[in-house]
């Protein structure tokens, strides 16, 4: 499986100047944690990681240290996430049928969903990883700060990454959302646009998003309950 890790975030809702994937957790960089997880996975065995190129000397001393060297690809990226991931689809190897697409902040993922989305993207064309809402959810208008409505709790998911696509369907949305000027936040809302399925896995409750200072005390407190400190 051909996996893109968009790695072009700010640090600036963890207050940090740099790049937040290169901030320690467990006297590893964070961006480390996602790479092992892929390395132990059956299934991966192409990564590219998509950023900006001020980041790669930090990247490839990570790359190098975990033994990686062969299997990483370094791609440009672009001002937005989708422009990112949009850019990693064309510096994937012409072969390549079918690809996987996580965000490096989430750096808790274990190897056994990087695989069950490997095994799932066999039947499906498009796919993300989703954890079932556990909150009761609010629908606010905006100006007001009023409840507009209550959606029903047990139709609602949080979407996670991995999410997995046939790669030349997901570029032909990209090209599309393009033309049409569409923004959207994760590449499943494309394949939505285009009116194709996407199909859900499980994912991990601990499979969380590293933004804000309480998340990295959190995957911290994760980790060392794995016993994986470094």
């Amino acid at each position: 499986m051909y996996l893109l890790i968009p790695a072009a975030g700010s640090g600036r809702r963890m207050g940090a100047s740099r790049n937040k994937l290169l901030l320690p957790l467990l006297e590893q960089p964070l961006l480390a944690w996602t790479l092992m997880a892929a390395k132990q996975s059956e299934s991966i065995h192409w990564i590219g990681i998509i950023g900006q190129p001020a980041d790669w000397p930090d990247f490839k001393e990570i790359v190098a240290d975990l033994g990686l060297t062969k299997l990483v690809h370094f791609i440009p990226g672009g001002a937005t996430r989708q422009e990112s991931v949009y850019q990693g689809l064309k510096g994937l190897p012409a072969i390549a049928e079918q690809v996987l697409i996580h965000d490096g902040a989430r750096c808790l993922i274990t190897p056994d969903l990087f695989d069950r989305c490997t095994t799932e993207l066999e039947t499906c064309d498009g796919l993300i990883a989703a954890v079932p809402v556990k909150d009761t959810i609010k629908v606010v208008h905006s100006d007001s700060q009023v409840v507009a409505s209550t959606p029903d709790r047990s139709k609602l998911w949080a979407a996670q990454t991995p999410q997995g696509f046939s790669v030349e369907k997901l570029r032909q949305c990209h090209d599309e959302g393009l033309r049409q000027g569409w923004e959207v936040t994760d590449d499943a809302a494309l394949f939505e646009q285009c009116g194709l399925p996407v199909k859900i896995v499980p994912g991990e409750e601990t499979n969380l998003k590293v933004t804000t200072p309480i998340d990295l005390t959190i995957a911290e407190f994760i980790l060392r309950q794995r016993g994986t400190e470094a």
